[in-house]
């Protein structure tokens, strides 16, 4: 137990959220409990991680969580562990909501993007068809995020350019997507900014001057592909060349690295899976499944592609996944790493009343809101 590498996670503690400043302290050992010197309260070391409050051995539910991001059906863990399946599906819950909070916090940041791709899955269930739309980063093969509706439709296509929105820059950018005409709306709509020009009621939204749309259009003759189509709905063709050459993303409009992750997720994912008895129930629990399956696929998975050739007498390659390229971090997580990381909350803020602040709150002011 290390104390260094802790922060109170009390929300009305004005030291919450700060590491290394010697307020944190060991409670109990035993207990594996920390004990903030500030607000006097005491946390257990995996509070705000799956593991909190867990009857059963973590590295058990961090066995559970590999397996499942790597296309284990549910039946066969339950019956290789003696597990009930109440608790393993209250472990993939537990894990998939986990990881969407790490990715909202680590992933949905600006930056520049330069070129995304983005395509749907069909889903089957059981009696019933879920569409999952999904985009990647292609200098990075980062997955930024993906939305899940009952049908393909523009309401889909809208929340999952929402997602490309939080993560992009006003940077010059290409995004390759289907023949759906969805896309070039959803992407006039939401990348725009506000005007602001001093006067009262709401501002003018100004469209992003470089954003680029590029459309691969497949026509299907027997199961078959027979034609591709590649158009620019929107911007300008040599200015979309040179980001596919800048990103490495090939020499002709293509969607051939989302579909490859698609194709990833397929594999990984049993509910995903075409010709599967593994059929979905219930469409609310694949977004935990999204999101643990997406979080592995970053953090802790080695990209052949991403490698970089290793130095004189050393490694031949060194290995990197889709976050260390984007520059998330500088390792390869593990899947027990990835479960435990705990989101830092923002600083303390002084709360506002009326008069002067005391000695007392300057003090607090002084020392944590710096």
């Amino acid at each position: 137990m290390d104390p260094r590498q802790q922060f109170c996670p009390n929300m009305a503690c004005p030291a919450r959220g700060k590491v290394g400043n010697n307020n944190i302290v060991v409670h109990s050992r035993k207990e594996a409990r920390y004990q903030c010197k500030i607000c006097r309260k005491t946390f257990a070391a995996t509070i705000d991680t799956p593991f909190y409050r867990l009857h059963h051995p973590v590295e058990l539910m961090v066995i559970v969580a590999t397996l499942i991001a790597h296309g284990c059906p549910l039946q066969a863990i339950v019956a290789a562990f003696q597990l009930d399946e109440r608790t393993v599906m209250d472990w993939q819950d537990r894990t998939g909501r986990h990881c969407q909070r790490v990715h909202e916090h680590l992933v949905q940041r600006p930056k520049d993007l330069e070129h995304v791709q983005a395509d749907e899955i069909r889903v089957k269930g059981q009696g019933k068809v879920v569409w999952l739309a999904m985009a990647i980063m292609v200098p990075t093969r980062l997955w930024l995020g993906g939305v899940i509706a009952r049908k393909r439709d523009e309401h889909l296509i809208l929340a999952l350019v929402q997602i490309i929105r939080k993560c992009a820059l006003a940077r010059p950018l290409l995004i390759c997507v289907d023949g759906f005409i969805a896309y070039v709306q959803a992407v006039q709509l939401v990348f725009r900014s506000p005007l602001p020009n001093g006067k009262r009621g709401r501002p003018w939204l100004i469209s992003w001057p470089d954003i680029h749309i590029g459309q691969v259009v497949k026509r299907y003759q027997a199961k078959r592909v027979v034609d591709v189509t590649r158009r620019m709905a929107r911007g300008c063709l040599a200015t979309a060349q040179a980001l596919l050459a800048k990103s490495h993303g090939g020499t002709k409009l293509n969607t051939a690295f989302i579909e490859r992750l698609n194709a990833t997720f397929r594999s990984r994912l049993a509910v995903l899976v075409r010709r599967s008895r593994a059929l979905i129930r219930n469409p609310e629990t694949l977004k935990p499944l999204m999101y643990l399956m997406g979080c592995v696929y970053n953090f802790c998975t080695e990209h052949k592609s991403l490698r970089l050739p290793g130095i004189i007498g050393g490694h031949k390659w060194i290995a990197r996944t889709p976050a260390i390229a984007a520059g998330l971090t500088d390792h390869i997580w593990t899947v027990k790493e990835l479960l435990l990381f705990r989101i830092t909350p923002l600083g303390w803020q002084p709360p506002k009343h009326r008069g002067r602040p005391s000695q007392a709150e300057k003090a607090l002011i002084a020392r944590w809101c710096t």
